[in-house]
């Protein structure tokens, strides 16, 4: 091998000729050496850094230096000269004590010389020497320049470094992406619970509003239940229409169910029996016309178990004027209806008979108070109604518009319902109106004015919420009425009038020959001055009154004869 041997064994490449032989290589590639005898003297040690031949080691000396003893690794028993090391030349070197044999596994030699061993190799090491250090212009060693690729410690990368990042990277995107799907997942499957939730409770909202829910629906209230007979608000009104044209009085109950949602308009017969402030029989006409709004109002409380908030008295001009302010109504009429103020007989109908005819407020009035000859007093009062709730529905469902309505009206009012109140009352029943949602309602009244078990279930408990209680019949006035007038709808018109009158029809059936003159009997002295009563209210003169033979069951006879005319009232 020709290479240079390692400076750190201290020969240059004559002395390691000398001294080893190349047997081979290791299983690295490295040189195997084999030592042998000594044939020449002991040469100066390789100083890679000498310039001159001196003591020891120095590498930046420029005095004279002398050559040390040949390095020895393996004790032949030369003895190196080992100078002290003075780096910078500043003393005389002095001689170093002799140096034991070298021993190349770190244990001193006993003896200055180690016998040869047959076959002996040793592993040299490649070392690479300490690099001349650079020097300046003056010769001086210069400031070395170390870089950072120079130092073993700098970590270099490397491509399994960045493979682990990348699959820590993916990792954590994977990791990430799976909890992003749960969220979605999670958002979307609450998203659909309160979807199904919402759908759930509209669906069973319309149905109880649409009246398809058995228990709780709509209709299944209004059918009588505990529900809807003793736990619903309703709010009441009670309208008069006054005929200030030909007398009498129409009057209706208007209601609000602010439970059900549901409006009606009650009509109450003329015949209805009252009990007076003074505890006595009466009809509902007489009590208008005689108690006047407030004993009216509580009488009908009575008789119904109601609770009316006010009284609105509304006369036909004033329901003239309120259908023409809210823009003429649309009903549909049953009969004809002739002008009132027309001269001649025969002239064409103010109201046509038909469906969905427009009344102006001047019709509204004459088809309202309209009673065809032959007609029951009820026929009256259901067109009346037909009026009112085509009022109510061309009327502002605005609270502030209705009211600016009934102001514009310019009518004096209970003093128990001002301006403001009846047109949010009205306003309220308008949006009912208009939506569908509002009805109209007869009262049944017997003949003899008391409520039927029919008019209880149907009207008074149902739609009033109310328990009917009748007056005692004992205490008003028994008139039994025979027609004998050869006119037989003058049995009803009688009825009527003694109804509204106060006192209490009994049917007397139709006489078998007509009678010239009427006559009304009493038996008891006690009862003259009702027999009285009762011709003045038959428009009978009271020379028709004398005392006789009257029937079981009747304070007072009447025959009516052919002198018997009934009132327009009637």
């Amino acid at each position: 091998m020709n290479d240079r041997y390692d400076a750190g064994y201290g020969g240059d490449q004559d002395n390691q000729d000398n001294q080893y032989e190349l047997v081979g290589y290791d299983e690295y590639g490295r040189p195997v050496y084999q030592q042998v005898a000594p044939q020449q003297a002991p040469q100066q040690p390789y100083d890679p850094y000498a310039q001159q031949q001196g003591y020891g080691y120095d590498p930046y000396a420029t005095g004279p230096q002398q050559q040390p003893p040949a390095y020895d690794p393996y004790g032949t028993g030369r003895q190196p000269y080992a100078p002290s090391y003075d780096p910078y030349g500043a003393g005389t070197a002095q001689p170093a004590a002799p140096a034991a044999p070298y021993d190349p596994y770190g244990q001193t030699a006993s003896s200055g010389q180690q016998p040869r061993v047959a076959e002996q190799t040793a592993h040299i090491p490649q070392q690479a020497g300490p690099a001349e250090p650079e020097r300046d212009d003056t010769g001086a060693p210069a400031e070395r320049d170390y870089r950072t690729e120079q130092f073993a410690f700098v970590e270099q990368p490397d491509g399994d470094s960045e493979d682990v990042i990348d699959w820590l990277n993916f990792t954590e995107n994977r990791t990430e992406r799976r909890e992003e799907a749960k969220r979605r997942a999670r958002s979307r499957l609450v998203a659909l619970v309160v979807a199904l939730a919402l759908v759930a409770v509209g669906g069973v909202g319309y149905l109880w509003y649409a009246g398809k829910l058995p228990g709780l629906s709509k209709s299944g209230a209004k059918k009588g239940t505990a529900t809807a007979a003793g736990a619903q608000n309703r709010d009441v009104i009670v309208v008069h229409l006054h005929n200030t044209a030909k007398g009498g009085t129409s009057t209706a109950l208007l209601v609000d169910n602010t439970t059900t949602k549901q409006g009606t308009t009650v009509l109450l017969p003329n015949s209805l029996s009252l009990t007076d402030d003074t505890g006595n029989a009466t009809t509902l006409a007489k009590s208008v016309e005689d108690d006047g709004s407030s004993g009216t109002r509580d009488a009908l409380d009575t008789v119904l178990g109601t609770n009316i908030e006010g009284t609105w008295r509304l006369d036909t001009p004033y329901l003239q004027n309120l259908v023409d302010l809210v823009g003429n109504i649309d009903i549909d009429t049953d009969a004809d209806v002739p002008d009132p103020s027309a001269k001649k007989k025969g002239s064409a109908p103010l109201v046509h008979r038909g469906k969905d005819q427009t009344l102006s407020g001047k019709m509204a009035v004459a088809y309202a108070t309209y009673r065809a000859s032959g007609e029951a007093e009820n026929a009256q009062l259901e067109r009346f109604g037909q009026v009112m709730q085509g009022v109510l529905r061309k009327m502002s469902s605005d609270p502030s518009g209705a009211t600016t309505t009934v102001q514009t009206l310019a009518q004096i009012l209970d003093p128990s319902l001002t301006d403001k109140d009846l047109g949010s009352f009205l306003a309220k029943l308008a949006d009912l109106a208009k939506e569908g949602d509002y009805k109209t309602a007869l009262l049944p009244v017997q003949n003899d004015g008391t409520l039927s078990a029919q008019a209880s279930a149907s009207v008074v408990k149902d739609v009033l919420g109310g328990t009917a209680k009748s007056p005692d019949q004992g205490s008003a006035v028994r008139v039994s009425v025979q027609n004998a007038s050869g006119v037989k709808d003058n049995t009803e018109k009688t009825r009527v009038t003694l109804v509204n009158g106060g006192f209490t029809f009994i049917d007397g059936g139709t006489a078998a020959g007509a009678s010239a003159t009427s006559k009304v009997v009493y038996s008891d002295t006690a009862d003259k001055d009702n027999a009285t009563e009762v011709a003045k209210t038959l428009g009978l003169p009271t020379g028709s009154v004398s005392k006789g033979q009257t029937g079981a069951n009747a304070d007072v006879s009447v025959v009516l004869g052919k002198d018997y005319k009934p009132s327009s009232a009637s």
